[in-house]
């Protein structure tokens, strides 16, 4: 029986992000083939380590204290030491901390890293995170025996690091969603192809601000829908609320998957702002509901939507994609049949799965 350590999430089953939702896939999928799946996961709190299972997974719970950045690299430097115990193949997921991943090196792991995205580029990060992301991107490509790119511009990227024979493209994946009830949207007084769609952190490096200012130039008749929380004693947030129309309505945070799915489903469009990432989770899971889509005009969305959706770079662009999308059926029918084909053909979870299982067996220790 192969085994896999699975470190870098903050554990199963997934509540936390696109890593842990991949994690799940993964872990019931290598089960099946008679693999034994072993996943560290951050429990907040003290105490000693202790064990669980999952759905077949062992679960290796690390207690530690607060919530907070430092207290997952805490838990990482734990988890990274425990770990050493095995003998299987590591996957581990991000490079945020990839400095630890010296540890694997020198007791001679195979440990394979996914990438993520270019986090040190994120405008939501002080100088001092900057550093440290920039630094343990090095870290990674260096100490990885395998790395894993979910994007064609990000093994580019990588591949100004190290040679392109160390590096792996394997996209992110999802489900598909082919019907949903409604029964969401009465909750909150809204109609089936009758509202835009956004889910996505307030952050400028999303475009929230451009598409709310681009749907609010005029009345649409329509709703624009956010899902994500917003203060405003955040500045950026603040200016996005103020930019609102009366027909843009702040959801806040919803983490109940079937109302959000049930949301996406069901909208007119969804759009996607993300300037910076690789093949982004949130996007993935719209081709899965078969949404037409406006995107940010970049090559990572590009790459991922292709002729699915209508690309805009600013907010005067977003407002000429509202208008298109809400007005033209025919080409509003027509992103949406290109985006259902778009997904069958290259981001369905069971071939995504296939390729990870292909290079961990490669890569195995006993090979």
């Amino acid at each position: 029986m192969k085994e896999l350590i699975i470190l870098g999430i903050r554990g199963l089953p997934a509540q936390h992000g696109g890593f842990e939702t991949f994690a799940e896939h993964l872990c019931k999928y290598l089960i099946e083939r008679n693999w034994e799946v072993i996943v560290y996961c951050q429990e907040e709190g003290a105490g000693p380590i202790y064990e669980s299972e999952w759905q077949r997974a062992r679960r290796i719970h690390i207690p530690v204290k607060g919530n907070r950045a430092f207290s997952t690299i805490v838990f990482d430097l734990r988890s990274t030491i425990h770990s050493l115990r095995h003998r299987g193949v590591y996957l581990t997921l991000g490079y945020n901390t990839a400095l630890f991943n010296v540890l694997h090196r020198l007791f001679r792991k195979t440990n394979v890293i996914n990438m993520d995205g270019i986090e040190w580029k994120r405008q939501k990060w002080g100088a001092a995170a900057k550093v440290w992301f920039w630094m343990n991107e090095r870290f990674g490509c260096w100490l990885g025996n395998q790395l894993i790119a979910d994007h064609p511009k990000i093994e580019d990227h990588l591949a100004t690091r190290v040679s392109r024979k160390k590096i792996t493209m394997i996209p992110y994946g999802g489900a598909q969603v082919s019907t949903a009830s409604d029964e969401a949207l009465t909750n909150y007084s809204l109609s089936p192809e009758e509202y835009a769609i956004v889910v996505a952190r307030a952050e400028p490096e999303n475009s929230i601000l451009d598409i709310v200012q681009g749907f609010s130039t005029s009345r649409r008749g329509r709703k624009l829908v956010i899902l994500g929380n917003y203060d405003r004693s955040n500045p950026y947030q603040n200016k996005v609320m103020k930019a609102a129309s009366n027909e843009v309505i702040f959801l806040g945070a919803i983490y109940d998957t079937e109302i959000v799915s049930a949301l996406r489903f069901h909208a007119r469009v969804y759009v996607h702002g993300h300037q910076v990432g690789g093949t982004n989770p949130s996007l993935v899971e719209a081709l899965g509901a078969g949404n037409a889509i406006i995107a940010h005009d970049n090559p990572f969305n590009r790459w991922v939507a292709k002729d699915g959706a209508i690309y805009a770079s600013d907010a005067a662009a977003f407002s000429k994609a509202f208008t298109q999308i809400f007005e033209d059926d025919e080409l509003y029918l027509s992103l949406k049949r290109n985006t259902s084909s778009n997904f069958q053909h290259n981001f369905k979870w069971g071939a995504i799965l296939e390729d990870y299982e292909n290079l961990l067996a490669e890569i195995y220790p006993d090979n």
